[in-house]
């Protein structure tokens, strides 16, 4: 809690460009980290009406799994059902890295199909700590071959406990950020096995290149005084400044008024803030490294063969996590674990097959597509934007800006994604 709303304030100092001519797009936050932290103002956001029907669903995905005690806690891949009285077709949503099945993101889109007449699952992401102990099939997270193949594992188990509670008439899929990449690797599994037969699919602010996007965040904790190794100290430094500041205005509570002074004192500097960003990456990065460790007993941090009980310390398993980079995870665990299995594989061919251009046959000849980005989306080069106005043409639609999914509640955004699924059906 206190990260976020430390880099809330960070990003609020950051200088605000003034808005470029685009057509009269309202999404108030021009800067790229503003807009990625910050998100949509409640002033711009849709407003829903009417009740959503919903509950949540505990899926027993891999029957034949054995958990840890440490994970004693996990008794299934949870997901959220919102479901209409009446035939209506299906969307299944994926959501972000890291980013469980009730984000507010997910929720927010969620709550707009539903109201538009559709039957939602949203599905934690890969990533997330559930999914590695619950549904990944090798507990190692990130290959989007596997992974697409575990997400399709866990939509026919929530379809197959549904499947009688509800009527059904055709099959969406959706995703944002690595869902929306993980999206389109589900999409072509699909065209083989053709179970759901998605009519549209449609991916929201997707990297072109895992491993390059994950790279430009990875890069922004070198902006941390004496690099990543520095992280504890530097974001103890951080913590500290804002807690000073808060103590010396006299303020009653962290509200808009405190978050408005903060960012006229201009009390952290742009570096800072970039710095903070990579922080929390790299916080998340180290759950879910620990997840994929334990469940596979790979020893790569917690020593191997050791059995974690519910009331084990893990302050340090955490910490030595937090100080292993995405470079490290890749070169050390990642690329190792697939070498062993695919014979000569090499690293340049393993980092390739990551990427939307690994399928650009298939996303290219495929009309069922649809993607959003943003010009100033900081996880995409200039030539990857490039990459996916040619790829997607027409079905590609390009804000001005929005950072990285910072629009995505934003209410035109919502109205085009609402659109995008009630239009005349592509082909299947």
């Amino acid at each position: 809690m206190y990260l976020k709303l430390l880099i809330i304030c960070c990003l609020l100092l950051l200088p605000l460009p003034s808005l470029a001519a685009d057509g009269g797009y309202g999404y108030p936050i021009p800067g790229s980290y503003e807009a990625t932290i910050l998100g949509t103002p409640a002033s711009v956001m849709p407003v829903f009406t009417g009740e959503m029907r919903i509950r949540q669903l505990v899926l027993d995905v891999l029957p034949q799994r054995r958990k840890p005690p440490v994970f004693f806690y996990d008794k299934g891949l949870r997901c959220t059902f919102a479901y209409q009285k009446q035939k209506a077709p299906l969307v299944f949503l994926i959501a972000g890295a890291g980013a469980n099945d009730r984000s507010g993101k997910l929720i927010t889109m969620m709550k707009a199909l539903h109201q538009a007449g559709f039957h939602v699952i949203t599905l934690p992401s890969p990533s997330h700590a559930n999914f590695i102990i619950s549904a990944s099939q090798s507990g190692v997270p990130g290959d989007l071959t596997e992974d697409s193949a575990d997400l399709y594992r866990v939509m026919e188990t929530a379809w197959k406990q549904v499947a009688g509670e509800i009527e059904v008439s055709s099959f969406y899929l959706g995703g944002y950020s690595l869902g929306a990449a993980e999206a389109a690797f589900v999409a072509k599994l699909d065209e083989e096995r053709r179970v759901f037969n998605f009519r549209k699919v449609l991916m929201i602010n997707p990297p072109v290149s895992l491993y390059a996007s994950v790279t430009r965040i990875e890069e922004m904790l070198q902006q941390i005084p004496g690099g990543p190794k520095k992280q504890g100290i530097f974001f103890n430094k951080m913590l500290s400044k804002f807690s000073e500041y808060y103590s010396a205005g006299n303020f009653v509570a962290i509200n808009d008024d405190f978050l408005y002074s903060i960012y006229q004192e201009k009390l952290f500097s742009h570096e800072e803030t970039a710095g903070l960003i990579g922080l929390t990456f790299r916080i998340n990065l180290a759950g879910m490294i620990f997840a994929s460790d334990v469940i596979t007993n790979s020893g790569y941090v917690v020593p191997k063969n050791r059995v974690l009980r519910p009331a084990d310390p893990l302050d340090d398993y955490f910490l030595v996590s937090t100080h292993l980079s995405f470079f490290d995870y890749v070169n050390e665990y990642f690329y190792p674990h697939f070498q062993k299995k695919r014979q000569g594989l090499t690293r340049e061919a393993f980092l390739e097959s990551q990427t939307l251009r690994s399928i650009e046959g298939y996303l290219k000849s495929s009309a069922k597509f649809g993607v959003m980005a943003n010009e100033n989306d900081f996880i995409l080069s200039k030539a990857e934007l490039a990459y996916l106005e040619q790829i997607f043409g027409e079905r590609a639609k390009i804000y001005p800006r929005g950072g990285h999914l910072g629009n995505l509640e934003y209410k035109e955004n919502v109205a085009y994604m609402v659109a995008f699924f009630t239009e005349r059906e592509a082909q299947p």
